[in-house]
């Protein structure tokens, strides 16, 4: 073994290339065992073996990783980069082979053979593959666009067969395996060959990849070509009207009605409709009818509801904790959700809630939606007189659109809302048709889950919908429609009820919303009452909760500027703070009077007592009725005389009073209209106590119509009547026998210090309500 065939390098692994001899090139070196080996022959005489790593992807190579012939090179410049890594500036110098491995750690040290190069080649056929191996390198640079012209020239002036091999061979881009094979091959002949053989390998790839790639150019020029004429065609529709500059918007809209949940109908509808839209040009009118058109049936919901919260205690938690009392209402929702839990398949109900202004029937509508888990709607029905706004336009013109109840089903988004038909009693009727009569089929649950509305024109399911109406006033409401709604009566709130209402609702409503607390300002019980007697007269509670607004904004002006800390309002100072009492109850007699009678009346703003007053003085028999009255109320006077004409002498009367004397009978207040059917007891009561001269009780109050043979009738709002009773200080009642099942609405509070009688004929009520025999 001589000293000049055999080494001992340290050896550097390369990754994915292979230098060859005679080749410079720079080299960037970051792996730490590399650089110790680096570093080593720095240090030695700046020789190093150059092997290529099987795999590129191994991070830190073994023996059995590397080839076992490299190219020993020298080191002629090592630059540290600011990153850490070093870059190398090495010439290729002769191949060897890898006899042994002397260390691993830190660094590759191995013994090497150099390999002598076998040129045994006539001249001219060194020549000749010389020229060839030129001449196949020209066409490859000319097809490749990697090489430049210059890399070509870099090598022509070559006259080393060998050189040149290696240096052409470091310039293509061939496989590692094919590069090591040319490293490893050491007969110069052979080496041309094979390098020839790859170029021309190398040439045929060339071509193909240009030929695809000419291919490819074509296409896509070909498609550039049609898009831009697409998009000139589209410029020109679009001048011209046509409906291909619109192709995108149907696409979306088919998307759009393919995605919702239509009925197969309406789903095949909406197509057709699709289909006229996309060839009318966009210019026309039909144009924007078809497009509304699509986009109410895309935005309409078909199928979506909301999962009901049927559990009764939470929906009865929470119609308690919105609105006191209005037991009635709450009863019908919460049987209206035991009914659904046990079959799933309960149709919705129509409520329709009548009482007069203030008393929570919108308020309660809200809150039944929010008890049951469905969406709310409200539709204002006040003053719609076009029955296009109850059934929509038809689609002839431009601005047609649906009808209120397809808007809500739009807004609610779902097919199970509640819907709230606020005011339907409003509604009007003129030359453009009943939209009473069009509500007929919206409130028939026997007819209304094939609801047509002009404009969809497709039947619509209402049947899931839970309508709930409200009214002031059912005289004004058409009998048909009428009887497709289930009534519930709200009369009005008692004071008792007033007083729940104010505490648990309205003032701390009123105090959150004027910035106080409740130590702030505090409201005692006897204010309130006051407050709600003489300041607020009527059966809601609106006036009521504008009182205690007035309180709020007293006492907040109190606090800023008074610097008060707490206001209490007593029944002595509201006065100071309201001003003047508005209103005026009446309250009962101090003593027992003859001719006249107290008798209990029901209005819009709850009950309230009625003195009537008879005075007989001498005359022809005429009867004067004064004090507003209605018709009703005349006539019930007209059957009690009549009456006691016909039981004078039963009545210890003169049989000829009605020739001798002439009759006033008046209600005091005439400023204010009276009628009813509820008063003709207490007028004939007064009247035999005047025509009698037998006082009535002060303490007794009545209520009850009168036939000519003398029988009581039922009447109605006998709870409020017994409220107003207890707060004039009366303490007997006389009613009529029919009406003793409304004693259980009465508050038992109230019962307790109160008597009742029930009559059912006038001679009852004379023995109670007159003293003396």
């Amino acid at each position: 073994m001589s000293e000049e065939n055999h080494l001992t390098l340290p050896l550097l692994p390369l990754r994915g290339m292979v230098v060859y001899p005679s080749v410079v090139l720079h080299l960037d070196i970051g792996r730490k065992q590399s650089i110790e080996a680096l570093e080593m022959a720095m240090m030695q005489d700046r020789k190093i073996l150059l092997v290529a790593q099987k795999e590129s992807s191994v991070k830190e190579p073994a023996e059995a990783d590397l080839f076992q012939i490299g190219t020993i090179a020298h080191v002629k410049q090592m630059l540290k980069l600011p990153n850490g890594t070093f870059r190398v500036l090495i010439e290729g110098t002769d191949r060897a082979e890898i006899i042994t491995y002397h260390q691993h750690s830190p660094y590759f040290s191995v013994e090497i053979k150099i390999l002598e190069e076998v040129e045994i080649i006539e001249e001219t056929k060194r020549a000749a593959l010389m020229r060839t191996l030129l001449d196949q390198f020209k066409k490859y640079v000319e097809l490749s666009t990697k090489l430049s012209k210059e890399t070509y020239e870099s090598v022509i002036d070559i006259t080393d067969l060998s050189h040149l091999v290696d240096l052409i061979g470091s310039h293509i881009p061939i496989k590692l395996s094919s590069k090591q094979l040319l490293l490893e091959t050491v007969n110069v002949e052979d080496r041309a060959q094979q390098l020839i053989e790859l170029i021309s390998n190398e040439q045929e790839v060339l071509r193909l990849e240009q030929k695809i790639g000419r291919r490819v150019k074509k296409s896509i020029e070909q498609t550039q070509k049609e898009y831009y004429l697409r998009e000139q065609m589209k410029a020109i529709q679009k001048e011209l009207g046509d409906n291909d500059g619109k192709s995108g918007e149907i696409a979306d809209l088919q998307d759009k009605i393919e995605a919702s949940d239509m009925p197969e109908r309406v789903l095949n509808l909406a197509f057709k409709e699709l289909k006229r839209y996309e060839r009318i040009p966009q210019t026309s009118a039909e144009s924007s009818v078809i497009r509304n058109y699509l986009e109410w049936l895309i935005t309409l919901p078909w199928t979506k509801e909301t999962e009901d919260d049927l559990e009764v205690r939470h929906a009865e938690d929470i119609l308690n904790e919105d609105h006191y009392g209005l037991n009635k209402v709450k009863e019908r929702v919460l049987e209206y959700l035991a009914v659904q839990q046990l079959t799933k398949s309960l149709k919705g109900p129509i409520l329709c809630l009548v009482g007069p202004p203030g008393v929570g029937k919108t308020s309660l509508a809200r809150s039944i939606a929010r008890a049951i888990n469905r969406h709310f709607v409200r539709i204002s029905l006040g003053g719609v007189r076009d029955e296009a706004e109850i059934r929509g336009h038809r689609r002839t013109y431009i601005g047609a659109m649906p009808g209120r109840i397809i808007q809500a089903m739009k807004k609610a988004e779902t097919i199970n809302p509640v819907i709230l038909l606020d005011e339907i009693d409003k509604m009007a009727n003129d030359f453009r048709g009943d939209p009473a009569s069009a509500m007929l089929e919206v409130l028939d649950p026997e007819q209304n889950h094939q609801f047509s509305d002009h404009f969809i024109e497709e039947s619509y399911d209402l049947s899931k919908v839970m309508f709930i109406a409200t009214a002031n006033n059912l005289q004004t409401i058409p009998r048909p429609l009428l009887d497709r709604m289930e009534l519930i009566s709200i009369p009005g709130y008692t004071e008792l009820e007033k007083q729940h209402i104010a505490r648990q609702h309205l003032l701390p409503k009123q105090l959150k919303v004027h910035g106080l607390s409740k130590g702030q300002l505090q409201l005692r019980d006897d204010a309130l009452i006051k407050l709600i007697r003489h300041y607020s007269r009527e059966a809601g509670v609106r006036q009521l909760e504008r009182q205690l607004a007035t309180l709020c904004r007293k006492a907040a002006k109190l606090y800023v500027s008074e610097q008060k800390k707490r206001i209490i309002v007593t029944e002595n100072q509201l006065e100071n703070l309201l001003g003047k009492p508005i209103y005026r109850y009446g309250m009962m007699e101090q003593e027992d009077q003859i001719g006249a009678a107290t008798g209990l009346a029901y209005t819009a703003a709850g009950g309230d007592t009625l003195s009537i007053e008879v005075s007989i003085v001498p005359g022809k028999g005429k009867l004067s009725l004064t004090g507003k009255l209605g018709d009703v109320m005349k006539e019930s006077a007209y059957a009690a005389l009549s009456y006691i004409r016909s039981r004078a002498e039963e009545l210890n009367i003169d049989p000829a009073f009605h020739q001798k004397h002439d009759i006033h009978i008046h209600v005091p207040e005439g400023a204010t209209p009276k009628d009813g059917p509820s008063a003709g007891i207490t007028i004939a009561t007064a009247l035999v106590s005047s025509l009698t001269n037998r006082a009535v009780r002060k303490e007794v109050g009545m209520t009850g119509e009168i036939t000519l043979r003398g029988r009581v009738l039922p009447i109605g709002g006998l709870k409020e009547k017994t409220l107003s009773a207890h707060r004039a200080g009366l303490t007997t009642i006389i009613m009529p026998k029919d009406n003793e099942k409304d004693l259980e609405d009465i508050p038992e509070s109230v019962k307790e210090t109160l008597t009742f009688v029930a009559v059912q004929h006038l001679d009852q009520v004379l023995e109670h309500a007159l003293v003396g025999e």
